[in-house]
């Protein structure tokens, strides 16, 4: 039997099931031990450091407990502290970004995408470089500046050269005032060597959901395809960053398994992330299982409801402090607002996600991967962050100042990083407003600017930010970056 090794490089050793099952038992006979799960409480709050914060985090045990606890004081607490890490690390600043599908040819039989093998009836599409262009400059009309590009895995049809050919023409595009800073890539666990390869590209971070830790329901939901292989794809992050890519998205699709067991797992992996490479996952997914062609949710029995839903969000922020935490458009916006209020630092505006979507006038379902809960335009999105008093941020500038992967984790825990972010957020704000924002959201937005370059502590960088906006909104320069 294997045995459970953080820092070892076997799919089975560092996901271990055995331990997982040890921690959820250890997790529902604590589960109302008052005494141990205030002690797990105070030792994820943030602590005040010099000028920024620390944050201890928790291991995969505390954490659980902490998920299993059905105490509403206690709940509550969870969620408070949830959010003072969010603040302490990440202030009110919410990263925006849109996925642009770029193939839905896919050789895997996944029981729970539409994109499977044996589906006859989606139409397939693969996007030419021209329509790649075409996509991107609608993405540039809206505002966006940071894309996750998508596409199934079939070595024919999607081979790494085309990707990386889209990589290419995505970022060469440059259309009146827009540019696409950074482009993080969703697609199949690969070799070192594509690795190394799409790191050379230039992308920021690399996606790749687990879909589920449990290696029987793994197996059983991938019955066929290169993607059966659960060893290969649950260490992929291991390749990926021997292949020199500094920064690593986890996500599980929750509702293929049990949650208590999803969420012991996604903590071990990072724990071994932070255990063999010294530096933990950039980003955490936080997607739910939706209806799409072909696919109906109710085929899984382990769907969750948004109070449980709300509460794994806030128990990964209190384990993995420094992550970047993700929610897409599958949520809607009652259950976006919801979970921004307990971790939640980036989320997806005006997402289309079918091949060829914005282009579309009306939007297509034909080669849709999902339903799409929030379907607001970004506009709409944005002024919504506003008025529920976050700033909205398009900035990039970490990944092209090379403050990756453990550069910008120190900067991050040590919360220097906020001397770089808030302003750097402010700026392509201003840039959004006078390039995109209609103008009610305008009014908000620089109303907003105006009172946050007073909370910036340092005088020369308030001053320098307040300079740039200006030259923003009158001189018609862009892509100012601390």
């Amino acid at each position: 039997m294997a045995m459970y090794d953080p820092k070892s490089l076997k799919a089975e050793e560092f996901i271990n099931d055995a331990e997982i099952r040890e921690t959820l038992a250890y997790a529902e006979a604590n589960k109302n031990n008052v005494e141990l799960i205030d002690a797990i409480l105070e030792k994820a709050r943030p602590v005040k450091q010099g000028n920024g914060c620390t944050c201890a985090g928790l291991t995969h045990r505390e954490a659980s407990v902490l998920l299993a606890c059905e105490i509403p004081e206690k709940i509550e607490r969870m969620y408070q502290i949830a959010e003072e890490i969010k603040l302490a690390f990440y202030g009110n600043r919410i990263v925006m970004f849109a996925p642009l599908y770029l193939s839905n040819y896919c050789v895997n039989g996944c029981l729970y995408c539409p994109y499977h093998l044996k589906n006859k009836h989606i139409a397939r599409r693969k996007l030419t470089q021209d329509e790649v262009r075409a996509e991107v400059i609608a993405l540039q009309d809206m505002g966006h500046k940071r894309l996750a590009i998508e596409a199934g895995e079939d070595p024919v049809h999607n081979p790494i050269e085309y990707i990386l050919d889209c990589i290419h023409t995505i970022y060469g595009v440059h259309h009146k005032n827009g540019d696409i800073r950074r482009v993080n890539v969703n697609i199949a666990a690969t070799t070192v060597e594509n690795y190394r390869r799409l790191k050379e590209a230039g992308i920021g971070t690399y996606i790749l959901f687990q879909e589920t830790y449990h290696k029987e329901s793994y197996l059983r939901l991938h019955p066929t395809g290169p993607k059966h292989d659960y060893d290969y794809h649950t260490e992929a992050m291991d390749r990926a960053m021997e292949g020199g890519i500094d920064d690593v998205g986890l996500g599980v699709l929750f509702g293929l398994e049990l949650y208590k067991y999803e969420f012991a797992g996604l903590i071990m992996h990072a724990e071994h992330l932070e255990a063999v490479h010294g530096v933990g996952p950039h980003t955490i997914s936080v997607p739910r299982v939706k209806r799409a062609d072909d696919i109906d949710p109710d085929m899984f029995d382990n769907g969750i409801d948004d109070e449980t839903f709300t509460k794994i969000a806030a128990c990964i922020r209190l384990a993995v402090p420094y992550t970047g935490m993700i929610v897409s458009t599958r949520e809607t916006e009652a259950v976006r607002a919801k979970l921004l209020r307990v971790g939640i630092s980036q989320v997806s505006g005006a997402s289309r996600t079918s091949v060829g979507g914005y282009t579309e006038e009306e939007r297509p379902h034909d080669t849709e991967q999902f339903d799409v809960s929030d379907q607001r335009t970004l506009d709409e999105v944005v002024r919504w962050l506003m008025e529920t008093g976050h700033i909205p941020s398009f900035c990039t500038a970490c990944y092209r100042a090379g403050r990756t992967g453990d550069r910008f984790m120190s900067l991050c825990k040590s919360g220097q990083i906020l001397n770089c972010c808030h302003p750097n957020a402010l700026m392509t704000l201003a840039e959004y407003l006078v390039d995109y924002a209609s103008d009610e959201t305008r009014k908000i937005g620089w109303r907003m600017i105006e009172q946050e370059l007073e909370r910036i502590p340092k005088e020369n960088v308030r001053r320098i930010a307040a300079e740039n906006i200006e030259a923003i909104r009158s001189s018609n320069r862009r892509d100012f970056r601390f």
